[in-house]
């Protein structure tokens, strides 16, 4: 019995982590929402100061600080991860 392997291309779904388009992203949302930094990092339990640096690309945000945020935003990770997403395809 012989078993072969094909390698498969997914270099079409590859998108590059951008910290300016996350902080974009999420600046955009919360300026939307008509919130503050600190009622926004209020609400997702975080420094204002944190989320001033992820807002300015300045602190890559970890999977739970974006899981916060969105919380904070009303919205599902998902969401907010498919928005930083479109993002960065546009702006790439």
């Amino acid at each position: 019995m012989y078993v072969y392997y094909r390698r498969l291309s997914f270099s079409r779904f590859l998108i590059h982590f951008d910290n300016s388009a996350v902080g974009r992203t999420i600046r955009n949302l919360r300026n939307k929402k008509g919130v503050s930094q600190d009622v926004l990092s209020g609400f997702a339990g975080i420094a204002r100061n944190h989320l001033t640096m992820i807002e300015n690309g300045d602190k890559q945000a970890n999977f739970e600080t974006l899981w916060k945020i969105a919380n904070a935003l009303d919205m599902r990770p998902s969401e907010l991860v498919a928005l930083i997403e479109a993002e960065i395809e546009q702006n790439s």
